[in-house]
C-alpha cells in the first residue's frame, strides 16, 4: 500500500481485507486496589473535566472563568466517584479478572483489492518493484 500511495497511485481505490480474524489480548500487568483506583480515577476525572467546562460554557456571566472553575470542581468530584465506581466493581469480581490487559484483532491474512478500472496500473506498478511478494493478479475474468 505505502509503496502504491508513494507512485501516486489513488490509493482512495484500494480497500483492504483481513481475513480469519482473531482477538488477541495482550496481558499488561496485574490488577490491584490500587490501580483500579487509579484507573478510575483517571476516567472519571477527564469526564468530569470535560462536563464542568461544558456547563461553563454555558454561563451568561463570565463563561472562561466559570467553565475553569467548573472544570476543577468535575475533576475532583469526578475522580473521586470514578475511583468508588471502579473499587467497588473490582471487590465485586471476586478476583475473578486480576490482571490487565489490551484487546486488538489479528487477521491470519491480508488482501488488497482495487477497482477494476485501475487494476491493470496497480498490477504494473506492484510488478515493476523489485522483491514483490504475494500475489499480484489482474482483474476477475
Amino acid at each position: 500500500m505505502d509503496y502504491l500511495a508513494d507512485q501516486q497511485f489513488p490509493v482512495e481505490r484500494v480497500a483492504i481485507v483481513g481475513h480469519d480474524v482473531k482477538l488477541v489480548e495482550q496481558v499488561v500487568g496485574r490488577m490491584s486496589y490500587g490501580r483500579a483506583a487509579l484507573h478510575g480515577a483517571s476516567s472519571g476525572a477527564v469526564t468530569g473535566v470535560l462536563i464542568g467546562w461544558i456547563f461553563g460554557l454555558l454561563s451568561w456571566i463570565e463563561p472562561l472563568l466559570t467553565s475553569l472553575t467548573l472544570a476543577v470542581y468535575g475533576l475532583v468530584f469526578g475522580a473521586i466517584v470514578g475511583a468508588v465506581i471502579s473499587l467497588v466493581t473490582y471487590a465485586l469480581q471476586g478476583g475473578r479478572r486480576d490482571f490487565t490487559a489490551v484487546q486488538h484483532m489479528v487477521p491470519s491474512r491480508y488482501e488488497v483489492l482495487v477497482d477494476t478500472e485501475v487494476a491493470d496500473e496497480a498490477a504494473r506498478l506492484l510488478q515493476q518493484r523489485e522483491g514483490t511478494s504475494g500475489d499480484v493478479t489482474g482483474p476477475p475474468s
